[in-house]
């Protein structure tokens, strides 16, 4: 039996990838481009993919084709009603990545809240060298603790951000885009609100019609002074456009491990906001520590373990 990895590069350089060689003839593409995909797929029976497009093409000239491994939680790579009508199973992860993601949120936050890059520079230029005091503390930084924590998406990541900030002594509201969330764990409020009211949110939603652009102009002016808002969901919810000319306005802390467009743009207007140290853009990490990536790859190997048991 042959397998194929479309997009292995999306695992890094790190990550064993030979647990595959188990079920079969086992091949790793880095990278694969739209015209080259029914090339490197072939008579291939498995498929691994995380972001390269499987569609009615590809299934078409890939009759051997049987299952579809996705890398990820999200499946909107794959056109799974064809994959159906063929025959062809697809399966995806969930899960793996809940403790990297939280982790990455408060990555993001303590930076912002603590000033971090900014006393960093301050001792690596030399300043403290040159200080006739012990203690450099000229840029304010603040504690989790006795703050009001608001998150929108309370699922899996959300509840556990929610559980560590509750740790740290905040106190933590949620909002349901979708309205079907109920949480008695929580208080929940309205997004008007939680704008209002919260010295930090973080944001653990996936992009769909309720949630894009989600957080646009009205909702970023609505923010406290000093409040910190952090992405780690999905780019499109908040609306980079607005964000820009809002941050370069007034003092708010924004930490976005997604962006609408990614790779990022060339020029992003983002990079030119005239208060960079308002703004930490990460390039869509929160996912991928080194235990999330090799727990991603463990419960790829179970999904091909189920499909072969059939």
């Amino acid at each position: 039996m042959k397998i194929v990895f479309l997009d292995a590069k999306t695992m890094g350089s790190d990550i064993d990838l030979s647990l595959f060689q188990q079920f079969g003839m086992f091949e790793a593409f880095e990278t694969t481009a739209m015209p080259e995909r029914i090339k490197h797929i072939g008579d291939a029976k498995i498929v691994l993919t995380n972001k390269v497009l499987i569609d009615k093409e590809v299934m078409d000239e890939c009759p051997n084709l049987g299952l579809i491994c996705i890398t990820a939680t999200g499946m909107n790579n794959v056109d799974l009603e064809y994959a159906k009508q063929k025959g062809i199973v697809v399966k995806n992860v969930a899960g793996y990545s809940t403790a990297s993601v939280a982790q990455t949120t408060f990555m993001l936050v303590l930076s912002l809240l603590g000033q971090c890059g900014y006393y960093d520079q301050y001792v690596k230029s030399g300043g403290w060298t040159k200080s006739p005091m012990y203690t450099h503390i000229d840029r304010p930084f603040w504690e989790i603790k006795g703050k009001r924590w608001g998150i929108i998406g309370l699922g899996t990541i959300g509840k556990e951000v929610a559980k560590i900030a509750t740790a740290f002594g905040a106190h933590v509201v949620y909002f349901s885009a979708s309205g079907a969330n109920k949480d008695a764990g929580y208080e929940q409020v309205t997004l008007a609100s939680m704008m209002q009211i919260c010295d930090i949110i973080s944001i653990h939603a996936p992009l769909n019609e309720h949630t894009k652009n989600l957080i646009a102009k009205e909702q970023l002016n609505q923010m406290k002074k000093g409040a910190i808002l952090v992405n780690v969901g999905r780019g499109g919810i908040v609306n980079e456009t607005d964000l820009l000319e809002v941050i370069d306005a007034k003092e708010i802390f924004v930490g976005l491990d997604v962006l609408s467009v990614e790779p990022m743009i060339e020029n992003h207007p983002l990079l030119k906001v005239k208060h960079p140290e308002r703004l930490i853009i990460t390039p869509h990490i929160a996912w991928a520590s080194v235990e999330a990536r090799a727990e991603l790859m463990r419960l790829v190997g179970e999904n091909i373990k189920e499909f072969i048991r059939q």
